[in-house]
């Protein structure tokens, strides 16, 4: 049962990030795709946590992590750029 349940989710995950992908590529203006940017890092990251519950390993775990906190970073440094011209102050 569980594995039927990971094999729908991961294919489920992998058409969201196909239509991030398309949004990505074709928005119409820039905070559209800086959203289908955000959504796809979120998409990866609960991509990686259900191979990591498919595989049994607690690696994924943490690249997950990894990748949200890089996500964050990223996600904020962009918006501030768009915002007011320059990430430091």
């Amino acid at each position: 049962m569980l594995d039927t349940a990971l094999m729908i989710s991961l294919s489920l995950i992998v058409m969201a990030m196909a239509m991030n992908v398309f949004r990505l590529a074709k928005g119409p203006d820039v905070p559209d795709r800086l959203l289908a940017l955000d959504t796809l890092y979120v998409n990866s990251i609960a991509l990686i946590v259900l191979l990591g519950l498919w595989l049994n390993t607690k690696t994924y775990f943490e690249a997950a992590i990894l990748i949200a906190m890089l996500g964050f970073v990223g996600t904020m440094a962009i918006c501030r750029y768009l915002l007011r011209g320059d990430i430091i102050e």
